[in-house]
């Protein structure tokens, strides 16, 4: 990795502000543009490593890492790659699952404030969520590797705050294991998926017998009972969209004057925190 990457990622930072991130605008400000906590923040990365990798101090970082990097600094398709050229990598394409966040899909997400969203790729892979849903589903910055990947922890690592019925459990693990056949089809030469894949035969019986059987079926608005740890049970309806570059953002909305609603409110509020 050359120092230019550290340029880089320093003249991208400065040139963003804390509102076209979602972030807060209060306080003076010393220099222009994002901290780099705020930028460690969007990305799950260390103020530390963004330091190191700023000063050149830090060499070789992760494919998934600079993937992380470039949608918190909104670097458009061009950039992009420039930015992982730079670290030494060639940008994801050919037979790979992109990971891609586009400006248009960022700026979907942020104008979605008020709505618990989040956008994963083709193989439920979370890129990134809003703090609405953050505050309703729980931090998944912290998540690493497998467990960002929504159908393993819902096979392998159970135990979120989406409580299914045994109808609704049948109908979300067809859909899902349907998604990920798919997305092996359209990206064949994807080793981190067939690693998944491979992962999920070997963990998860469920998920080995609905793959084997060549199931077939298609997401649905749904609703759905989210427990939350302060605010209770809540019943939302739950929408996923397909956007470009093969990503699949996820929404929960609240029926106008609901219980429901009024407890999101409280969540937004309440954000991460806990109540006393």
């Amino acid at each position: 990795m050359t120092a230019e990457f550290g340029q880089a990622m320093r003249r991208w930072r400065e040139r963003l502000t804390p509102a076209e991130v979602g972030l807060p605008t209060g306080g003076r400000r010393r220099a222009p543009g994002l901290r780099r906590e705020e930028l460690g923040l969007l990305a799950g990365v260390s103020v530390d490593y963004v330091n190191r990798l700023e000063q050149g101090r830090a060499v070789a970082p992760s494919a998934q890492v600079v993937e992380a990097l470039a949608r918190a600094l909104r670097l458009d398709g061009l950039e992009r790659a420039h930015f992982f050229r730079l670290a030494g990598l060639q940008p994801a394409g050919g037979g790979t699952v992109p990971a891609y966040l586009t400006p248009g899909v960022q700026r979907l997400l942020d104008r979605l404030s008020g709505t618990p969203a989040a956008v994963s790729d083709a193989t439920w892979t979370m890129l990134t969520a809003n703090h609405l849903w953050t505050a309703l589903m729980g931090d998944a910055s912290v998540l690493r590797g497998r467990d960002r990947n929504i159908i393993w922890r819902h096979f392998c690592t159970p135990g979120g705050r989406v409580v299914h019925t045994p109808e609704q459990k049948e109908s979300f693990e067809r859909a899902m294991v349907s998604d990920l056949r798919q997305a092996a089809a359209r990206y064949p030469n994807d080793a981190r998926l067939r690693d998944l894949i491979a992962g999920l035969r070997a963990g998860s019986e469920r998920f080995a017998a609905l793959w084997d059987s060549g199931v077939v079926a298609a997401h649905e608005s749904s609703r759905k009972t989210i427990v939350h740890p302060e605010a209770g049970p809540l019943e939302l309806d739950c929408d996923v969209l397909t956007t470009a570059g093969d990503l699949r953002l996820v929404a929960y909305t609240a029926e106008p004057g609901s219980d429901a609603a009024s407890r999101l409110e409280l969540i937004a509020v309440l954000g991460t925190q806990a109540l006393a």
